[in-house]
């Protein structure tokens, strides 16, 4: 059976995929400005960016390598857009160059595929479309971001793109592992993690459900949510089982954040013990449905559950940042000192002891810990990970005035038995 290539020319499929291409384009245009009643003061629609992108493919294509005449084309029809622009502005006093930017990049479709690819040439049509569709969401999206919100965005990016790879990767104490770059690093991953599900939560789902702040919360912090939820559920006075479902999300998601962080500074034993992580993702998700399954109806009584969350610290704040750093500097001294003076035992009462604290800086210096074996080192983890999930318990039946103790002994137990035999039978 003959294929498209064999019935047609190269020649003409690329000018096809170019004509084309360029129609979607115009047809979309055409209908954004039906959309916001502007059609009368645009310079053209489907049938003028197509004619453009075909002039970009006829000008490369008669240049036989030589860019002279698209170059002189492009020239061309950047004055025309220019002076079009101009009386756009100065007769019609309206603003806005997306729709003449977006006739350039319509122009460079052929010269784009001709020296990448088609897939290329499709993925910067693809991004036209979408970002030309998605300019009321933009707009919408910034109104509910603040000045700061962008400040913190461009420190992650002096920190994680500028700072770290000039960081020396000397050790500062002879064994330890510890580095500036080494300290760097695990404070950029674990900001990076938490201020994702902290953009997520307040700006995708501000007005999200009990369960959607366990789950984003928990990718954030599962104690400090933990602990949210468990004040909220003190003041409530309806069924209180959608809020132990939400903290056994938040503990779901926990188990895949550090199975995330297993897989950054650590792939050997990501492939070794993954199964581990899934299992317990699983079970806690399942202690999650379990709860939630009890929740009465929504329509039962007419009203929809949301939870107005406390204020957090953006986990890209300085103080946060320093914090951190601090704490993995201390865990990752008092790691090496334990193992020196009381081996691996010193190890595991560690591991222990550390669940009363945030466990982060401890797993991630364990993870890449090149002085433990593989099986001490998830043994660690998970003994660290069980001791602050009991940590959780009480905290969560504390907070709730005891109101959720039943069902968070239920469900904390079923999670630490099952994870403490998951150990014994894998370890």
């Amino acid at each position: 059976m003959e294929s498209i290539k064999d019935i047609f020319s190269t020649d003409i499929i690329n000018f096809a995929v170019v004509a084309l291409m360029s129609l979607v384009i115009g047809l979309s245009q055409r209908k954004l400005y039906e959309k916001n009643s502007d059609i009368e003061n645009t310079f053209g629609s489907d049938r003028t960016f197509t004619l453009i992108g075909i002039l970009g493919y006829v000008l490369y294509v008669i240049g036989g390598g030589s860019l002279t005449p698209f170059l002189c084309g492009g020239a061309t029809l950047s004055l025309l857009l220019a002076i079009m622009y101009a009386h756009k502005l100065f007769i019609r006093q309206r603003t806005g160059i997306t729709s003449i930017v977006i006739a350039l990049i319509t122009y460079c479709i052929a010269p784009i595929m001709f020296k990448t690819s088609m897939i290329i040439a499709i993925l910067v049509v693809v991004s036209v479309l979408v970002l030309a569709e998605m300019k009321d969401k933009f707009i919408e999206f910034t109104k509910k971001m603040n000045d700061e919100e962008f400040i913190n965005l461009a420190k992650f990016l002096i920190i994680a793109g500028v700072v770290l790879p000039i960081l020396p990767n000397n050790e500062l104490v002879a064994g330890s592992g510890l580095t500036p770059y080494t300290i760097w690093l695990a404070t950029v991953v674990i900001s990076g993690i938490s201020y994702i599900s902290y953009l997520v939560k307040k700006y995708i789902f501000p007005d999200g459900g009990v369960i959607i702040t366990g789950i984003l919360g928990g990718i954030y912090s599962s104690t400090a949510t933990c602990i949210i939820l468990a004040k909220k559920a003190k003041d409530h006075t309806g069924d209180l089982k959608q809020y132990v479902a939400a903290i056994f999300c938040a503990i779901s998601m926990m188990y895949f954040k550090i199975f995330i962080l297993l897989g950054i500074f650590n792939a050997e034993l990501t492939m070794r013990y993954w199964y581990m992580f899934v299992i317990m993702i699983i079970v806690s998700g399942i202690v999650a449905f379990f709860f939630y399954r009890q929740k009465p109806k929504a329509g039962a009584n007419g009203e929809k559950e949301k939870i107005e969350d406390e204020e957090e610290k953006n986990p890209l704040e300085f103080k946060v940042a320093i914090l951190f750093a601090v704490l993995f500097i201390a865990f990752t001294l008092v790691t090496n000192y334990a193992l020196i003076y009381f081996g691996d035992s010193g190890l595991r009462i560690l591991s222990i002891i550390v669940g009363v604290t945030d466990i982060n800086p401890f797993i991630i210096n364990l993870f890449q810990n090149q002085n433990v074996t593989g099986e001490l080192i998830v043994l660690a983890a998970f003994q660290a990970i069980i001791s602050n999930n009991v940590v959780k318990m009480f905290y969560g039946m504390f907070f709730s005035g005891n109101k959720l103790m039943k069902d968070l002994c239920t469900g904390f137990g079923v999670i630490c038995a099952i994870n403490i035999l998951l150990l014994i039978v894998a370890l």
